[in-house]
């Protein structure tokens, strides 16, 4: 083979293997989310871990360079590659069992994930392009010409991973099949050095790999646990007869949070005490209006609170803004939800508002929480005051935070910014009960004022106080808790307990 060929060979492998390496670091998110979900921690745990296993790489590649290694040695990189890839979905049937059961908070618990998992096969990647480049330089002494056109391959080799990754593979072939495909791109490539030198090598090497897979496959590491991956979540649909005191019912789980309980029968009977009290909040407000009243939510999940509106006042106007429209599909065919008479825009809740006439709506309801974790430009005073804009002059605003009563830093912020635009804000939870690690309240914002309690007047029997002036004298002075604004909305720092402690589990 020329040199030219020889060179051009190696420059394919380094950006081959480093679209590979991207391609797994994007599945890295996706699968560790039924475990910890999708937030800023995870995804510095994964770029953080992957970063460091290829730092190592690239230096122990290097040194070995420098020692002699050379094209026989990248073949065994690549094909202990192949085996570490496979090896991801076999470790995780053994880490994932011991990390849930030992209770460890988000935060640690990503890192130990990713840690477990891709530092090995990002270690291993690494070591390809620092032997490669130190070889080529042997053929075309040109090195800064070599060492410029490697870098660049690589770089350009991450760029179209992480394209491919996130806007295509993943949602038309799910993780496992492509941590299969990288695994059997790299033992190809790995074969293709050693085809000619070490074929006894590589038949020990294939062996390896097919005893890994073969006991992956034991092990039902080959078997998603999502129903269906999307562009933006792992969605699964469960059983929920044992959540529910009677009735046949079917959960939503988004990544590793339940997002709504359907009755198979009764619409209208919502089973959070948190939907059925922003039901309740809105017919509270509404009144002889509510018939045929018009709404706004911000978050479709199992249009669990939708059905309910439907179910119970059948001329009202429903509109949903549900960015995944996956998320939409499954609700109409698992969780008994008809959306022919609602308005569905799948797209961002705040371009979708943006989008809408203004003063159109009675009720706007935020339902946003991707996990313990909420997107933080729908929290800003300027997104309260974008939808209070579209609110009619009597209109009212609900929504659930999660946070933790000890010390409910994100709920009082949010208490604030709304605060700044709405004359009257009240935050509510359910009477009589302990509101233990975490709790999910509901905030109301409106041109009234509210009554003290609230009981239900259908569905469960449930009764809620407001507890402004309780959560307000609890923990952290309002005074000093910030208000969000686009510029400044630190909903991760004010969130934290419920990722460094094991609140958010």
């Amino acid at each position: 083979m020329s040199n030219r060929l020889v060179l051009f060979w190696f420059g394919l492998t380094v950006f081959v293997s480093s679209v590979l390496l991207m391609i797994l670091e994007i599945v890295a998110g996706r699968i560790i989310a039924p475990y910890v979900g999708v937030s800023l921690y995870t995804w510095s745990s994964v770029i953080g871990v992957v970063l460091g296993g290829l730092s190592l790489g690239n230096w122990l590649g290097g040194r070995w360079a420098d020692r002699g290694a050379a094209e026989r040695e990248v073949g065994i990189i690549l094909l202990c590659s192949s085996a570490a890839s496979i090896a991801v979905l076999l470790l995780l049937t053994f880490i994932a069992p011991l990390i849930q059961a030992a209770q460890i908070n988000l935060l640690g618990a990503s890192f130990l994930y990713v840690l477990g998992l891709f530092f090995i096969p990002s270690a291993l990647l690494g070591v390809v392009s620092p032997v490669l480049t130190t070889v080529a330089i042997r053929i075309d002494t040109r090195a800064g010409h070599i060492v410029g056109r490697m870098n660049a391959l690589a770089a350009l080799g991450s760029i179209l991973g992480t394209f491919a990754a996130g806007y295509w593979l993943i949602q038309y072939f799910g993780t496992r099949a492509i941590v299969i495909s990288v695994a059997v791109l790299l033992f190809i490539m790995g074969a293709m050095f050693l085809f000619q030198s070490a074929k006894r090598l590589l038949a020990i090497l294939l062996l390896v790999n097919v005893a890994i897979g073969g006991m992956t496959y034991v092990r039902g590491g080959l078997v998603s646990s999502c129903d269906k991956e999307s562009a933006y979540f792992c969605i699964r649909v469960v059983n929920a007869a044992e959540m529910v005191p009677s009735g046949a019912a079917r959960a939503l789980v988004l990544d590793h949070l339940v997002h709504g309980i359907n009755y198979t029968s009764w619409p209208e009977v919502l089973f959070s005490p948190y939907v059925q009290l922003m039901d309740e909040l809105a017919m509270q407000h509404l009144g002889e209006r509510s018939a045929q009243a018009s709404y706004f939510f911000a978050g479709g999940g199992a249009y669990t609170y939708p059905r309910a509106v439907m179910a119970h006042s059948p001329q009202a106007r429903v509109v949903v803004a549900e960015i995944d429209p996956e998320v939409t599909q499954v609700a109409g065919q698992r969780l008994f939800v008809d959306t022919k008479n609602m308005h569905i825009m799948h797209m961002d809740a705040r371009m979708a508002l943006q989008a809408v006439n203004d003063a159109e709506f009675d009720i706007v309801v935020g339902d946003v929480f991707n996990d313990v974790i909420v997107p933080y430009h729908l929290l800003t005073r300027e997104y309260t005051e974008l939808l209070k804009a579209k609110l009619k002059p009597q209109g009212m605003y609900v929504l659930n935070v999660v946070d933790i009563p000890a010390e409910p830093r994100l709920l009082k912020s949010m208490y604030k910014t709304i605060r700044a635009v709405f004359p009257y804000v009240d935050i509510w939870a359910e009477s009589g009960q302990t509101l233990g690690k975490r709790y999910t309240y509901v905030i109301s914002a409106n041109s009234q004022p509210m009554p003290q309690q609230l009981s239900a007047r259908h569905g469960f029997k449930r009764s809620w106080q407001n507890i402004t002036q309780q959560v307000l004298s609890t923990g952290t002075a309002l005074a000093a808790i910030p208000l969000l604004t686009d510029d400044y909305a630190p909903v991760e720092r004010l969130s934290a307990n419920l990722v460094l402690k094991d609140y958010g589990l």
